[in-house]
């Protein structure tokens, strides 16, 4: 499989200007660029080792955890601004087409990891959907591989105390600057400390969990003391550490976090909030215009959910509808087992129709997994990356079949599981090209639960209303997160627009306010880069008619991997005047009846 045919499409547009280049010029740029990227690259690894999350494994020879001391992330702020002062000084004119669209993603990742140290982000180390002490229990889920690996792995948990303490120092220069997660959210947060702690053995520990099946290349002898140490590293080192950092986030965070929500309410919070925007949408817009579009996302989904409401053929009003799927019993499961087994057909459903609307498969597939009991009481409703659909089977009475097919085309496949598939099959860009881009990556899993109706995934009026509730909750956030960050409004009045204007459980609506409140900005990608996407769609059926052809549209936008908005939508018009250009027998493949 090519999926270098991005780099091959801005080369053959770019071809004309490239001919009457200047060849050295050329080679000297792009072998200065690639220095540059290199030698960072390698440099950024030696400095994050032993971090797994739910898409990537941690190196096997990773025998700790990143220092996150203030001086060490300070020595990172003053390397990457010199990384930028040499991206600077390579004109981008005498780059190849492949390295002026790798350059348009390296400068800004750059830029974010400067900016964030900047910010001092690392003094506000977690937030309601992800933290520093949960986001390691993703390396139990990991199989140990060989001898080696299986010691790495007993060594980061020995490491645990020293990076906690670190972060705990980091936590309390926040406090004390008023640059903290909001006293407002941290209600309950602390099971998620606690339940690393509450277990009769360590071998009970989810920490222990690589080491009850190890591989037969590891003698029998040797595998009896690997357990015996990484039992030890667990009680000895692991579960006193959390002990302590339960401590402070009871006794000393709680009570002095801040008492306002507003990211604008922070040290410099104006420019920390526009720097957020700018992260996760990779769009320079300002709070106000975000708003604006909101609302009127807003509207539009909100005539398209009465109309399919009457066709479910229920009689009564909007708000009677939602109590009534917040509340009927066919709309959930019984058991966690049927909640997966339910995801599992759908994904299978949708399985059988990919090859009708794209040209481009991946290699890699994916399993269904339940979410940590660990984190599962404050995560998402599901989480996909390559490797794993993660179905949240926590309080069942919140997770409604009728968002489930939602759920899973934007998860797993042709969502994040498919997309994170082919970027990381993408062998021929540079590893950097490999990090995930939200704006991209939610934009592109957003219009995947439109793509589904297409596909005719949807089964039900109940199972469309669901994608709508869905949609609508995508453009609420944006409503949401401006709301909050910049126009002041309260966790109340959040949860009251969000739980209005969507059929989401009363659980998922509060817990999916409180990730606004905590990690501004993030949620305002989804919705705009589906625009995007949606539109470069329509300006392709526009300008090739006939020529259009729903799977190399697709294909477009998969090839290129994960990029900014601007990147995507000049490949896209490239792409479009490629295929205008384009004499082909074969006749296009619009899209498919079903």
């Amino acid at each position: 499989m090519k999926l270098w045919i991005g780099g091959l499409l801005w080369a053959g547009v770019a071809m004309a200007t490239m001919v009457h280049a200047d060849t050295t010029k050329n080679d000297s740029a792009d072998a200065r660029f690639k220095a540059v990227y290199t030698e960072e690259w390698k440099w950024r690894q030696q400095q994050f080792p032993g971090l797994d999350d739910e898409d990537r494994e941690a190196s096997a020879r990773d025998d700790r955890l990143p220092a996150v001391d203030a001086a060490t992330q300070q020595r990172r702020l003053k390397y990457w601004q010199d990384v930028l002062k040499k991206v600077a000084a390579i004109p981008p004119d005498e780059l190849s087409a492949e390295n002026r669209v790798n350059l348009a993603v390296y400068k800004p990742q750059i830029e974010n990891l400067a900016a964030s140290t900047r910010f001092r982000e690392y003094e506000m180390p977690f937030n309601s959907d992800s933290q520093f002490w949960s986001d390691l229990g993703f390396m139990a889920n990991r199989p140990i591989k060989d001898l080696k690996h299986a010691q790495a792995y007993i060594a980061r948990l020995n490491d645990v105390p020293r990076y906690f303490d670190e972060n705990v120092v980091n936590m309390r220069a926040g406090l004390k600057r008023g640059f903290s997660v909001p006293r407002e959210v941290l209600d309950g947060r602390d099971v998620s400390i606690s339940t690393f702690i509450n277990v009769k053995a360590p071998q009970d520990s989810d920490f222990y969990k690589p080491f009850r099946k190890l591989p037969s290349n590891i003698p029998a002898d040797e595998q009896e003391k690997l357990r015996a140490d990484c039992a030890s590293a667990i009680s000895e080192r692991v579960i006193p550490a959390y002990a302590k950092l339960l401590r402070f986030f009871r006794d000393d965070y709680m009570p002095h976090a801040r008492k306002t929500l507003a990211a604008e309410a922070l040290p410099d919070g104006k420019a920390f909030y526009r720097q957020q925007i700018m992260e996760y949408t990779t769009l320079d817009l300002d709070p106000e215009a975000i708003h604006q579009i909101g609302l009127k996302e807003v509207a539009r989904i909100d005539a398209e959910m009465q109309t399919t409401m009457k066709a479910t053929g229920f009689a009564g009003d909007f708000p009677a509808f939602q109590k009534f799927l917040r509340s009927d019993p066919q709309f959930y499961a019984k058991t966690p087992d049927e909640l997966l087994m339910r995801a599992s057909w759908i994904a299978k459903r949708v399985d059988g129709k990919l090859s009708q609307f794209f040209g481009l498969l991946p290699r890699g597939r994916f399993g269904i997994e339940p979410v940590p009991a660990a984190i599962a009481p404050f995560w998402t409703a599901g989480r996909g990356g390559p490797h794993t659909y993660w179905v949240n089977t926590y309080d069942l009475p919140s997770r409604s079949l009728y968002n489930l097919t939602a759920l899973t085309l934007h998860e797993s496949a042709p969502g994040h599981s498919f997309q994170g598939s082919l970027v990381e099959e993408q062998k021929s860009v540079p590893d950097f090209r490999h990090d995930y881009i939200s704006a991209y990556g939610e934009g592109w899993a957003l219009y995947c639960e439109k793509l589904g109706k297409e596909m005719g995934i949807y089964q039900t009026p109940y199972d469309d209303f669901g994608r709508l509730s869905y949609e609508m909750w995508r453009a609420a956030r944006l409503v949401i997160d401006t709301g909050i960050h910049h126009k002041g409004w309260t966790r109340a009045q959040s949860i009251k627009y969000l739980a209005d204007h969507t059929a989401l459980s009363e659980h998922e609506v509060e817990t999916e306010v409180d990730r606004y409140i905590s990690w501004p900005g993030q949620a305002l990608s989804y919705k705009l880069g589906e625009i995007k996407i949606l539109e470069l769609r329509a300006l392709a059926e526009k300008d090739l008619g006939e020529k259009f052809d729903i799977r190399k549209f697709h294909d477009a936008v998969l090839d290129i991997g994960s990029v900014p908005l601007p990147v995507l939508e000049e490949h896209i018009r490239e792409f479009i005047a490629k295929e205008k250009n384009t004499e082909s027998g074969a006749k296009p493949v619009t899209t498919p009846k079903t």
